[in-house]
């Protein structure tokens, strides 16, 4: 445990509770997200495309954690990219890249490359799975082109999965009518929502847990209002919850209540004003 962390010591915690270095099979999924996982996973043994959408901090990159998880090596071949920003030539490089393949010196050379390897491991029984983040970014370029990397055998053999992954405006850029060919062929459609209260509480009570044999120091009122300042966004109630405690490890609370978590949202919306 480093220096910055020496305030887990007050509580007994053997690591931060609400860090992001945490193990895919230690991931927190409530039941309404074990739903959605299903369906992705499901979708993937189907080779079907996937679309999954919802807003900042919802918990998106944990549901992809959790799908990796549950696919098995042997049969699928997983490659995330996550620079969404690149024009459809940079594009294909950096996912030749990711696929362990050397880029060509012109489009139509990557676009074959990773044609011939999608090939390959079809050939092998591997079926790959594309996982494009942020792709609410992707250039037109990009969007105007994956239909043909999702068509093979004159659009009669389905060797890959792509999971496009990104903010609710996805789904808007992907409605319009020039992207509509690539939009028919995505039949998995997955929009998660907000953590409900009831999610928050098991959520942060998940996350005491598993760093402490005691019982959480947040007060069910705390719990309460740090649900309705995050919105239910876990990526919120980590930020908030973290600088509760350190908050009251400083001055040596025990227990965070509904003062201290007040303090914290207080002092987090005035460095928004500044």
């Amino acid at each position: 445990m480093t220096d910055a962390h020496t305030w887990c010591l007050f509580y007994d915690f053997v690591a931060p509770p609400f860090s992001k270095e945490i193990a895919d099979e230690d991931l927190w999924v409530p039941a309404s997200r074990e739903r959605r996982v299903d369906r992705l996973v499901e979708a993937c043994h189907e080779h079907e495309h996937i679309l999954l959408t919802g807003e900042p901090g919802v918990g998106k990159t944990c549901v992809l954690r959790s799908l990796r998880q549950r696919l098995p090596e042997a049969g699928f071949r997983l490659t995330y990219c996550h620079n969404a920003t690149l024009g459809r030539r940079d594009f294909y490089r950096q996912l030749c890249l990711a696929l362990g393949l050397s880029p060509r010196a012109t489009a139509a050379a990557v676009f074959y490359e990773i044609s011939q390897h999608i090939h390959e491991l079809g050939a092998a029984r591997v079926h790959p799975v594309f996982l494009l983040d942020e792709a609410h970014l992707l250039h037109q370029d990009v969007l105007d082109h994956l239909h043909i990397l999702a068509n093979y055998g004159w659009d009669s053999r389905a060797l890959l999965t792509i999971v496009l992954v990104g903010l609710p405006e996805l789904a808007d850029r992907l409605a319009l009518r020039r992207n509509r060919s690539l939009l028919s062929r995505v039949h998995t459609r997955v929009h998660l929502g907000a953590a409900s209260p009831e999610d928050t509480a098991e959520y942060i009570d998940y996350r005491i847990r598993a760093v402490c044999s005691g019982t959480s120091p947040f007060s069910s009122d705390a719990v309460a209002i740090l649900h309705e300042a995050s919105s239910g966004r876990l990526r919120d109630i980590d930020r908030l919850a973290t600088n509760a405690l350190r908050h009251a490890a400083a001055r040596k609370v025990r227990i965070v209540d509904r003062s201290i978590i007040g303090k914290v949202i207080g002092d987090h919306l005035n460095d928004l004003i500044d």
